[in-house]
C-alpha cells in the first residue's frame, strides 16, 4: 500500500506542506489515538519528519538547547542522541534515573523499546520521568520507533499514553517511525506528536530550514498509517525469526537480557564484547558490540533479527561449529 500511495502522488512538482497534507495530518492524529492510547489529538499536535533519526539528531538545536544546557540520554543508547547534543554544544548526562537528572537540563531523551537493549519502560517509570522533566522545566522526548514490536504480550506504553499524561501533554513529545512496522527505512517516513506548543515551535524552525517530507512520501506515510493489517503481518515475520535466533543463541551458551521488544536480542557470554564478536565472526555471524552504545554495554552484543529467514535458520548450525 505504500507503493500505491507513492505512485498516485508521484507527480508532485509543488512544494509540500512542512506540517503534512491535511489528509496526512488527520491520519497521523488518528494513528496516535488508535495505536498509542493518547486520547484525542489534532493536526496541530502532530507532524511528519524525514525519518526519526533526523529528529533525534536535530531536536536539541531546534529547541534552542545551547552550551549552558544539559541533555540527558539513556545509559545504553544509540549514539545519535549524544551526537545531536554535541552539535548543539550541550553538556551530556547519561542516566536512566529521573532522580539523578540535574538542574539545567533542557532536554531528556527516553528510548522505549530501547535500541539496543529492547527494554520497555512501564507506565510508572514514564509518569516519574514526565514529572521530573516538568520539575526541571525540560522537554521530555521519547523515541518509540519499535513500539509495534512488543513480544510475548509485552505492553509498550507511550510517554503520551493517557495513563501517563492524564490528558496533559505539556512538555512531552514522542517520535515514531514506519521503518520497522512497514519496512520503509528507505522512505525516511516518520512522525512526531505531543505538546502543541513544542510541535509548532519545531515546525516553525523546520519550515525555514527546508526540512520537508516530500509529497509522495507523505502519501505513502498516510497509506501505511491507515492500515494495521500489514503491520501484523510484518511483526509475525520478525516473531518467527526472533524465535529461531533466540534459540540458537541460548543453545550456544548466551544469556538474553531485556529484549522484551524491538528488532534485536541483547545477548552476553559473560565476557568482553569484542571477544564475543570475534567468536561470532569466526562462525560467519556479524553482531554489534555493546560498547558502541555505552560503557554499560561492554559485555553484551546486539544481535539483529533483520536477516532473511534462511540465515536465521542457519544460525544454529553456524554456532555449533
Amino acid at each position: 500500500m505504500a507503493m500505491v500511495g507513492l505512485k498516485e502522488a508521484a507527480n508532485s512538482p509543488s512544494y509540500p506542506l512542512t506540517a503534512g497534507s491535511p489528509d496526512l495530518g488527520a491520519t497521523m492524529a488518528a494513528w496516535w489515538e488508535r495505536r498509542r492510547n493518547t486520547g484525542p489529538m489534532t493536526a496541530l499536535e502532530v507532524m511528519p519528519s524525514i525519518g526519526s533519526k533526523e529528529m533525534v539528531g536535530l531536536l536539541p538545536t531546534l529547541l534552542g538547547v545551547g552550551p549552558n544546557d544539559c541533555v540527558v540520554i539513556p545509559e545504553i543508547a544509540y549514539p545519535t542522541y549524544a551526537i545531536g547534543a554535541h552539535l548543539a554544544g550541550a553538556r551530556i548526562v547519561a542516566s536512566d534515573s529521573p532522580t539523578d537528572w540535574p538542574e539545567g537540563t533542557k532536554l531528556i531523551w527516553l528510548n522505549s523499546p530501547g535500541n539496543p537493549t529492547g527494554r520497555v519502560r512501564d507506565i510508572e517509570y514514564l509518569r516519574d520521568a514526565l514529572a521530573r522533566a516538568r520539575e526541571l522545566g525540560a522537554v521530555i522526548a521519547s523515541d518509540e520507533c519499535y513500539a509495534e514490536l512488543g513480544w510475548d504480550d509485552c505492553a509498550v506504553p507511550s510517554v503520551l499514553d493517557q495513563q501517563v499524561t492524564k490528558g496533559n501533554r505539556s512538555g512531552a513529545v514522542a517520535l515514531y517511525s514506519t521503518s520497522k512496522q512497514s519496512n520503509l527505512a528507505g522512505y525516511r517516513a516518520a512522525l512526531v506528536a505531543g505538546d502543541q506548543d513544542i510541535i509548532q515551535e519545531i515546525l516553525h524552525a523546520r519550515k525555514h530550514l527546508g526540512l520537508i517530507v516530500p509529497g509522495p512520501i507523505q502519501a505513502a506515510l498516510s497509506a501505511v498509517l491507515g492500515d494495521d493489517e500489514h503491520v501484523a503481518v510484518q511483526k509475525e515475520r520478525y516473531r518467527v525469526r526472533r524465535g529461531l535466533v533466540r534459540e540458537a543463541l541460548m543453545e550456544a551458551g548466551f544469556r538474553i537480557d531485556d529484549s522484551e521488544a524491538g528488532l534485536y536480542l541483547w545477548a552476553t557470554r559473560g565476557e568482553d564484547c569484542l571477544e564475543t564478536i570475534s567468536w561470532c565472526a569466526e562462525r560467519g555471524v556479524l553482531v554489534a558490540p555493546g560498547s558502541f552504545y555505552g560503557v554499560a554495554g561492554g559485555q553484551h552484543v546486539r544481535v539483529a533479527l533483520t536477516v532473511p529467514d534462511d540465515q536465521a535458520q542457519a544460525l544454529r548450525e553456524r554456532f555449533s561449529t
